[in-house]
């Protein structure tokens, strides 16, 4: 059975996400996906239709590219919930110059008290040089804070590389 909590990491066009989907389809329980994406320009809402496309019709969708946790708060509990992905709500937060810790607390908190068994979806970007502007710095260190807080909290987090599937805390279902 999948964990009330799992974190799902991997670089671009890792798979992550894929496997993640996966691993909500495969519970046979209600999925909704929690986007956070925001589509600025044509090539994005591309990607955002294919991926609507991909996952097919049974899936509710509910973008929330901001107030993710307020998203959260009544699922129901029959429910698995797949949150694709928290670098996009991270730079979102960021871009809108945010209180990422309070940010961070709010959505940590939310996750524990969720009915809902969540799946989150997140990059690693913890194995790059390092950036060359403050603000690239400013964000990859704050998404290795929030990959390492959700993996505290998380039962199952998984590295997904060229696909491959890599437990680093937990066991699949």
């Amino acid at each position: 059975m999948l964990p009330k909590l799992s974190l799902i990491l991997g670089g671009a066009a890792s798979g992550k996400s894929v496997f993640a989907e996966q691993l909500v389809m495969d519970t046979g329980q209600p999925r909704i996906y929690l986007a956070t994406a925001q589509a600025f320009d044509g090539e994005m809402e591309a990607k955002v239709e294919k991926h609507l496309l991909q996952r097919g019709p049974d899936w509710q969708t509910i973008e929330a590219p901001h107030e993710t946790a307020e998203a959260l708060k009544d699922l129901p509990a029959e429910s698995v919930v797949l949150l694709d992905c928290a670098t996009m709500w991270l730079s979102n937060h960021l871009l809108a110059e945010s209180d990422l810790v309070a940010e961070q607390d709010k959505l940590l908190n939310t996750l524990t008290d969720c009915a809902a068994r969540v799946v989150v979806v997140s990059n690693e970007v913890g194995l790059d040089v390092v950036p060359e502007n403050k603000l690239a710095r400013q964000f990859r260190n704050a998404q290795g804070s929030l990959n390492q807080a959700l993996a505290r909290q998380a039962n199952l987090a998984v590295l997904v590389v060229a696909g491959l599937p890599m437990v680093l805390k937990g066991k699949l279902p």
